[in-house]
């Protein structure tokens, strides 16, 4: 009953710093970035209040995903440092009570946090950051035209199938027009032939495609081809629609990324950028576990300024970390190193470091 007592205790403790956590970061990139742009808005674009009001909302969730990691890594140093400056866990230890024991209440809370931050970055996240470059799009900035954009992609899904699926190299907004097309036909789930043209243009209500050959497939493989002129793309959509449906990858869920990198890769474009996302999706919110196993046995040091000590433990710990993940994002985008390897080295060495501080503490 003593222990599951103690775990109420420490576990009540830790999350309460690990609030206060979030709190206090949140506010730190709000102040200095989400403000700081809104301001901007209303300057320049003369927002009306209910579209700041929708801004600063929306970009809440973008930002307090960033710190749950910052959050459990400062709720391990601050609690467990006071408790052990206080010599509590000193007592605990007395009473028979190992380390891991003591640790485990945090540790629970740093793997919930993680499982938390992945359904969160997945559903949440991506949500927001659609809305808000709604909101920023076409309530404050008022762009009607459609702009110029890369890698297009349009799925015709009837009855839950997909029929037609076509991609666009780019949309040049000055000619109106979708350059290197590739548009796949299904028939009962099966690719049925594949039409390539160089561009297709809107006029009439309706995209025509230019200078291009169909190939019929069957089984996987080409058995016929035809070239032609002109060609209608089964598309009702306006450029104005097309664009308007196209996401950014913080828009995407993992479902979507993983579609969009599929249909990409089939037409040989370079997806570092777009797996890199996708792997960080996964990262950081488990940073928020590695950032626990850090964090507790540091905090056991027993010191009477552990406040302090752990506020400066933390940005250093935090730099360190910040730094490897920025430096590994530009490595899997570059193409050195396989994006899934590049993305997960800072919580490699991370994990590393916490196993074996946790195996130093527990001597």
């Amino acid at each position: 009953m003593q222990i599951r007592i103690l775990d109420k205790y420490i576990f009540k403790e830790v999350f309460k710093t690990f609030i206060f956590g979030i709190c206090a970061f949140s506010a730190v990139f709000i102040g200095s970035g989400t403000l700081f742009r809104i301001a901007q808005y209303i300057t320049e674009y003369g927002a009306s209040l209910a579209s700041v009001a929708k801004i600063f909302v929306l970009s809440l969730p973008g930002v307090v995903i960033w710190t749950f990691p910052m959050s459990m890594l400062l709720s391990g140093l601050l609690t467990i440092g006071r408790l052990s400056g206080n010599s509590e866990i000193t007592a605990m230890k007395s009473c028979g009570i190992s380390f891991y024991r003591i640790a485990a209440p945090a540790i629970v809370l740093g793997a919930f946090v993680s499982v938390f931050a992945v359904y969160f970055s997945e559903y949440i996240v991506p949500w927001s950051n659609e809305a808000y470059s709604n909101v920023l799009n076409y309530e404050i900035k008022g762009n009607l035209a459609p702009q110029s954009q890369e890698h297009i992609i349009i799925k015709d899904i009837k009855n839950g199938n997909i029929e037609n699926l076509i991609y666009a190299r780019q949309y040049d907004a000055t000619t109106n027009q979708m350059l290197g097309i590739t548009m796949q036909s299904f028939e009962k789930g099966e690719l049925s032939h594949v039409e390539n043209a160089e561009f297709a243009d809107w006029k009439d209500n309706q995209w025509t495609m230019h200078q291009g050959i169909i190939y019929d497939v069957s089984q996987g493989e080409s058995r016929h081809t035809m070239h032609f002129d002109t060609q209608v793309l089964p598309v009702n959509e306006s450029p104005k629609e097309i664009i308007r449906e196209q996401k950014k990858p913080e828009e995407m869920s993992m479902a979507e990324l993983t579609a969009q990198i599929k249909i990409m890769k089939s037409q040989y474009v370079n997806t570092a950028k777009l797996e890199t996302e996708l792997y960080q999706r996964v990262t950081i919110p488990m940073a928020s576990l590695i950032f626990t196993l850090v964090a507790v046995p540091l905090g056991m040091q027993p010191n009477r300024n552990s406040s302090s000590r752990g506020f400066v433990i933390s940005i250093v710990i935090i730099f360190i970390y910040y730094s490897l993940m920025t430096m590994a994002g530009a490595i899997a985008q570059g193409g050195t190193v396989p994006p899934i390897i590049a993305v997960w080295l800072p919580n490699i060495v991370g994990l590393i470091a916490g196993g074996w501080l946790m195996h130093r503490a527990s001597k």
